[in-house]
């Protein structure tokens, strides 16, 4: 069982996001852009689902 929810809400410029919220309610991740549309804002978060279920960590030093 996931330890943490997917969250779709329109912020308060009428844009849509996503956020990934732990059980404790510590948000691990958000969409980091308003999406125009709620069904963008789904599509972005479908993609980080598909895509990054197995991502490897790359240290970066900057």
């Amino acid at each position: 069982m996931s330890k943490a929810t997917f969250e779709l809400f329109e912020d308060s410029e009428g844009k849509y996001r996503w956020r990934l919220v732990h059980d404790n309610g510590n948000i691990i991740a958000d969409s980091g852009e308003g999406y125009a549309t709620e069904q963008k804002a789904r599509q972005g978060l479908a993609s980080v689902k598909e895509n990054a279920p197995g991502a490897d960590v790359v240290e970066v030093d900057e």
